[in-house]
């Protein structure tokens, strides 16, 4: 048991399981479950366990074809599948963990041709009408559903996860939203339960006792539709009945427009959804989302709102979590910063997931930081995060390190992103760093700004340049009043906007701006009550909240690109950012051509109709350009010079590919 945290490390018996912990690393679709071998799969899951994860769960696998989340995705519906599935229960035994293939048919959320589901209704989200399901077609997903669950445990799994929850295909049986079947698989509450009822009795008669059954459920759908909340209380209750040991709670559809694991959403601000089931329950509970510190997930347990709790993204962050936790180092850990660009969004996009504060994961067998043949003496100039993850990884593989950084203080671009409502968080990982920077040895210079001619004299045999950029300035009459500032002055606090304000620029930085300007002291970001009045109250359900003309306090946003702002947002958090301008009313105008800047605001002409947008500020966001005035001096002094991040490419600011970049130069200096 751990002093600081004793509920999460009091033990706990799930099913036949006696588990040191109350940790469970979450599903998490990676891409290493559709890579063949599942060798890459074993050593994340293996590093993860070795970590002190107490129970993991792998990412989704099809029992069945028609279940796959597309083409070419992961099934596990064969005998000859075992022996590689074997690689990753012996890697997770040999780490110390316990191990369940979770078990997910994706219904209508499929993207592929052959997809089903109860109804032929089409998700808001998917591309293709689901073919609706026969009863041979059902009873057949129900033994599929069984023959994979006894193949898994031939493979050496303690038990699977069967995925009934986030709008997949057990979920859209429950819900008459998208259940309109009238024979005996629909209908009423009964006729709904009846489909995933029998999945796990027929689980439960093919792989025996001593296998865990763990079911997600959706314990919010947060859409409408779905069952009534007495309802799915029952179906808990049945599910117990039905050989079920342990529940794990699922919060939304994937289809929902509310965030349910983005930067928006309030640390464990789902938990008392959870907590709704234990006093009716007798099995383990587990409370998700958003729970990403020891803390955090000390004070569900403390508060009796679950009996486990599950991450899965903060396993991306660091490997080591639980073990950091246990110890007493919980300054040490690598946080998940909820941002999703290296996770989700890759996963959308058809790359294997990874993580943007550890670029390691899911890439344990190829990015390898082994120790250096010959060490050398390297400058890092620039401690942004480009540069603090390249000096770390350096120095770590034994080279001498010295890191340069001109401000007081290390951060870079993420001392201003901390300032953005719901990126608090970014702190966290600045003091990540702080620990392994003095541990390893790297020598820190701050407030000095590096000069070509002091690298040479100092005998670097190397120089990383990680100098960042320089805030781009459109050219035309005006843009130098006194009335236009740039966001860095902005998000430092250097300015501050009052009035009307016109944002120049549509990219992440100016709807970062904007929310900034919007949203600064919004409770909804950390208060899990003010969290469900703005995006939970039910008129909001099914619709993006969408403000009225004049809700802003003034803020318009203008680009000189046609088409729609915040193309380049993430793909499974851009949609939020959007909603939240929306909501404050916000006016954007693209297509403009800047004509000049006055006291009365920014002149326009979109489309050959002069306007001139009324502004007490404008606040240009209209790109970067990359500072890398070093290369060329030290380049001609024959010093090898590597550029990261954005003094390497300034165009779409990315802190993901900055780091990655710094470990993937370090792990071949």
């Amino acid at each position: 048991m751990s002093p600081a945290y004793p509920k999460l490390f009091t033990p706990i018996r799930v099913g036949h399981l006696e588990l040191a912990n109350r940790v469970l690393m979450g599903s998490m679709h990676t891409g290493l479950e559709d890579i063949p071998g599942l060798a890459r799969l074993a050593a994340f899951l293996g590093a993860r366990a070795r970590g002190g994860a107490a129970l993991l769960v792998t990412g989704g696998f099809s029992p069945i074809a028609a279940g796959r989340l597309k083409d070419g995705a992961a099934s596990f519906d064969a005998p000859e599948q075992v022996a590689d599935h074997r690689r990753v229960t012996q890697a997770v035994h040999e780490g110390g963990g316990r191990v369940l293939l979770q078990v997910l048919h994706a219904g209508r959320y499929g993207y592929h041709a052959d997809i089903v589901a109860p109804s032929a209704i089409k998700a808001p989200i998917a591309p293709t009408v689901p073919r609706e399901m026969t009863a041979a077609d059902i009873e057949d997903t129900i033994a599929a559903f069984a023959a994979t669950a006894s193949l898994a445990k031939q493979a050496g799994y303690d038990g699977v996860e069967i995925m009934g929850s986030e709008g997949y295909l057990l979920t859209q049986f429950l819900a008459p939203r998208t259940n309109h079947r009238s024979d005996e698989w629909g209908g009423s509450p009964a006729n709904r339960m009846r489909f995933p009822l029998e999945v796990v009795r027929a689980v439960r008669a093919a792989a025996g006792p001593d296998f865990v059954i763990m079911f997600r459920i959706s314990v919010l759908d947060l859409v409408e539709g779905a069952p009534e909340p007495a309802e799915t209380l029952a179906f808990a209750r049945e599910l117990e009945a039905a050989g079920v040991e342990v529940l794990n709670s699922g919060i939304g559809w994937h289809e929902a427009p509310v965030p349910t694991i983005a930067q928006a959403v309030p640390p464990a601000a789902f938990a008392r959804e959870t907590a709704r089931f234990k006093a009716a329950l007798s099995i383990p509970l587990v409370a998700s989302n958003r729970i990403n510190m020891p803390e955090i997930a000390e004070a569900v347990l403390a508060a009796g709102q679950a009996d486990m709790v599950s991450m899965a993204r903060p396993f991306l962050a660091d490997a080591d979590f639980v073990a950091k936790a246990g110890a007493g180092r919980a300054d040490t850990i690598n946080i998940c910063i909820a941002c999703n660009q290296s996770c989700l969004d890759h996963y959308f996009t058809g790359k294997v997931t990874s993580c943007l504060v550890n670029p390691v994961a899911c890439f344990e067998t190829e990015l390898v930081l082994a120790p250096a043949a010959r060490p050398k003496k390297i400058a890092v100039v620039g401690a942004g995060p480009g540069g603090l993850a390249a000096a770390d990884a350096a120095q770590r593989r034994g080279h001498a390190v010295t890191l340069f950084e001109a401000a007081g203080e290390i951060g870079g671009q993420f001392n201003l992103a901390k300032r953005i409502p719901g990126k608090a968080v970014f702190a966290d990982t600045l003091l990540y760093f702080r620990p392994p920077l003095a541990e390893a040895g790297v020598e820190v210079r701050l407030g000095v700004r590096a000069e070509a001619k002091d690298l040479i004299a100092e005998g670097f045999d190397a120089v990383v340049l990680a100098t960042g950029i320089t805030p781009r300035r459109p050219n035309f009459p005006g843009i130098d009043g006194a009335n236009v500032t740039s966001y860095v002055d902005v998000l430092s606090g250097r300015v501050k906007p009052e009035g009307r304000v016109v944002i120049i620029g549509g990219g992440g930085i100016a709807f970062d701006t904007a929310l900034y300007l919007l949203e600064a002291g919004d409770a909804s970001f950390t208060d899990a009550d003010a969290f469900r009045t703005t995006w939970i109250e039910p008129a909001k359900i099914d619709a993006p909240p969408v403000g009225g003309p004049g809700t802003s306090p003034g803020v318009t946003m203008v680009q000189r690109s046609q088409g729609a702002m915040g193309r380049s947002l993430g793909k499974s958090t851009g949609w939020i950012h959007r909603a939240a301008l929306r909501r404050h009313g916000v006016r954007q105008v693209t297509g403009a051509a800047y004509e000049r800047i006055d006291d009365a605001g920014l002149h326009i002409v979109v489309e050959g109709k002069a306007e001139c947008l009324a502004a007490d500020w404008i606040v240009v966001c209209a790109g970067q350009e990359p500072q890398a005035d070093l290369a060329a001096p030290l380049a001609a002094a024959g010093i090898p010079v590597h550029r990261i991040g954005g003094a390497k490419a300034a165009s779409g600011l990315d802190a993901a590919q900055a780091i990655r970049e710094g470990v993937e130069l370090a792990s071949n200096l």
